[in-house]
This record gives structure tokens, sequence and C-alpha cells, in this order.
């Protein structure tokens, strides 16, 4: 077995954790956000309806289709950390804005999530490309 196949193999494994990860996430979220409506008294917000989307369409699924590529480029730690901790910043920001919908307030605070996570997937987004840049000088 050469090195790249035992990496390959490796990144696999990480990746398909991350998205039982998100998927457990997702699944739990859904479970806080049904609990936390029911002693709303019938007042419903969207954030909170749908703040599952987040870890499920941005997490469970991207790592999904990256651990099942057979080979080839894999997003590092840096990256992966960033792009995680975006996906966190706005599945918390959902829940704090349906949080304020549901009790009947609004705050210009709940607009921080938003930029925060704005900001760190940028970051997530030029990780990958200097990563992908040295991976593409590395083999050729």
């Amino acid at each position: 077995m050469t090195l790249s196949t035992l990496d390959t193999k490796y990144n696999r494994r990480i990746y398909l954790q991350a998205a039982l990860r998100w998927l457990l996430l997702s699944l739990g979220v859904v479970l806080f956000s049904a609990v936390y409506e029911f002693f709303s008294h019938g007042v419903y917000s969207p954030y909170m309806l749908y703040a599952f989307v987040f870890p499920l369409a941005g997490g469970a699924l991207p790592a999904l289709l990256v651990a099942l590529r057979s080979k080839g480029f894999f997003p590092g730690e840096a990256a992966r950390s960033l792009y995680q901790s975006a996906l966190a910043t706005l599945t918390v920001g959902s829940l704090f804005a349906g949080a304020l919908e549901i009790y009947g307030t609004a705050s210009p605070l709940t607009i921080i999530y938003w930029i925060a996570s704005g900001l760190l997937l940028t970051a997530a987004l030029i990780a990958v490309i200097t990563q992908r840049r040295r991976f593409v000088e590395e083999i050729s």
C-alpha cells in the first residue's frame, strides 16, 4: 500500500466521521427546536424551525460527498475547522434569532452571527485555495 492510498483512506474516514457528527448535530437541533417550540405556546419561528438545515445541508452532505471521492485533494484541518466554525455560528445564530422571534422581540446583535459566519467561510475558502495551490505544485 502506498502512502497516498493510506492518506486517502485516512481522509475518507475523517470525512465520514464528520458527516456522522453533522447528521447527529442536525438531529439534535431538530429535537431542540421541537421542544422549544412545544413550550412556546403555539408561537413558531422560521429561524428555529429551519436551523437544522445548516448542519445537514452545509455539514453532513458536503462531508459525505468529499468522503465518497476515490482520490485526490482533501481540504486540510485548518479549512475544515474554519468551515465547521462557520456552520456552528450559522446554526447558533439561527437558533438565537428564532428564540428572540418566539419571545416577541428582536435584537440588532443577531446580524453579528451572519457577519461572523461569512468571515469564517471566507477564511475557510482562502485556506482551501492556498492548500489546493500547494497540492497542485507538489504533484506537478
